[in-house]
């Protein structure tokens, strides 16, 4: 698995660096990143899970779903729980960017397409689960703590996402068993398999309009970096080893958790007018150190998994 990942990251790695090539010359612009971003949002990934959920009823399937669930929901309480206590908010104003940095992980835009290779799609069916747990936490405990107060409003907002609509969507279809036309899912795989591609384009963009000089001499985000690639996934790991999960659905949790710094995490600080730049540095900066973290976290998963 530690080399079957890492090839996966490597293959990312240099899509990233094309993209990072392509925004530099001019070839694609900040728009251009935000129409790219939107359509993997609201088209690719939605494709993605609407076609994994496309296969024969199993029980099987729906226990490792119910477990993924509850993986996902202890794994965020996790990272929460050690965001809280290893990112101290005594002096310092970006304790909750930081917090927030160090439970919400990029599962969405790094996790399909990785997991995907390396697990297939029933990997994906079960990062779904990960995926919704996500999306309800980020617009509760994770804007509240942006906030300091809690919006129930913003609840229905997470809800309304579209990878929460296209995961409820797509378990009606499988559970009512009902197909897609063959045409027409046959479409639908081939903008799925557009994920990885223009995901890892997108981090490139991200990454090319960050001072890289600034941010690796910036030392708090190397501890900030060491809670979210390290500390957290290692924590999931202690506890997905104790309970002897299924392996695949042990992880799929494992290298959600362990992927680097959520985009959202960005989106929220632009939406609230926070410190938007240090976000980015933290995004850009976790992308890269994860092309080395993810991997050793997968090669001490083999011991215990």
């Amino acid at each position: 698995m530690f080399l079957l990942i890492f090839n996966q990251l490597l293959k990312m790695l240099f899509i990233m660096l094309l993209a990072v090539i392509c925004f530099k010359i001019g070839l694609i612009n900040q728009e251009g990143n935000r129409n790219l971003s939107n359509l993997l949002l609201m088209v690719i990934n939605p494709c993605v899970i609407l076609t994994v959920y496309q296969t024969d009823y199993e029980p099987r399937l729906v226990k490792g779903l119910l477990i993924s669930f509850a993986a996902a929901v202890i794994a965020h309480i996790l990272a929460i729980a050690i965001a809280r206590v290893l990112i101290r908010a005594k002096d310092n104003r970006n304790y909750a960017i930081e917090r927030f940095a160090a439970v919400y992980s990029n599962c969405g835009f790094i996790g399909i397409p990785l997991i995907n290779s390396v697990l297939g799609s029933e990997g994906v069916f079960y990062l779904t689960a990960y995926m919704t747990v996500f999306n309800i936490l980020a617009w509760t405990h994770g804007l509240t703590l942006l906030t300091k107060k809690f919006n129930p409003k913003c609840l229905k907002e997470g809800i309304l996402s579209p990878i929460v609509l296209a995961t409820l969507a797509a378990m009606a279809l499988f559970f009512a068993q009902i197909r897609i036309p063959a045409v027409l899912l046959d479409s639908m795989t081939y903008v799925a398999d557009m994920n990885t591609p223009v995901a890892m384009m997108i981090a490139g963009f991200s990454l090319a309009q960050t001072d890289l000089k600034k941010t690796f001499t910036h030392v708090r985000l190397y501890w900030v970096s060491f809670v979210k690639l390290l500390a957290v996934p290692f924590a999931v790991l202690i506890f997905l080893g104790f309970f002897h999960l299924d392996y695949t659905v042990a992880y799929t949790t494992l290298i959600a958790a362990a992927c680097p710094v959520s985009a959202t995490t960005t989106m929220m600080c632009i939406r609230l007018n926070d410190n938007y730049t240090y976000a980015s540095e933290i995004f850009s900066f976790t992308t890269v150190l994860s092309i080395v973290t993810i991997p050793l976290v997968a090669f001490a998963a083999s011991f215990v998994l």
